[in-house]
């Protein structure tokens, strides 16, 4: 896993936390094909939890290069990473 847990909800957030753990600036995203909403950085299934609590009702999963996305819950029981599409379709 990259970085540390994060702070128990009722202890405030640290610097490395706070730094490394969950993306908090505009500059840390993209929207990509108009719908899907990716976070640059290295995350893992502890942020993704996360993001399902913040994005009630969406699909959020953690592609193969660690970045979480987060996408419109009318998509796919099973969605593809729209970033590993782009790496397979380029192959």
């Amino acid at each position: 896993m990259h970085g540390p847990d994060l702070p128990p909800a009722d202890m405030p957030f640290d610097i490395d936390s706070f730094v490394h753990r969950w993306p908090t600036a505009v500059e840390k995203s993209e929207l990509v094909d108009g719908r899907v909403l990716l976070f640059t950085g290295i995350f893992d299934e502890r942020d993704a939890v996360i993001a399902r609590h913040t994005y009630p009702g969406r699909i959020v999963l953690v592609n193969q290069g660690g970045s979480p996305e987060v996408r419109p819950g009318g998509d796919s029981t099973d969605p593809q990473s729209v970033v590993d599409r782009y790496r397979t379709d380029s192959r």
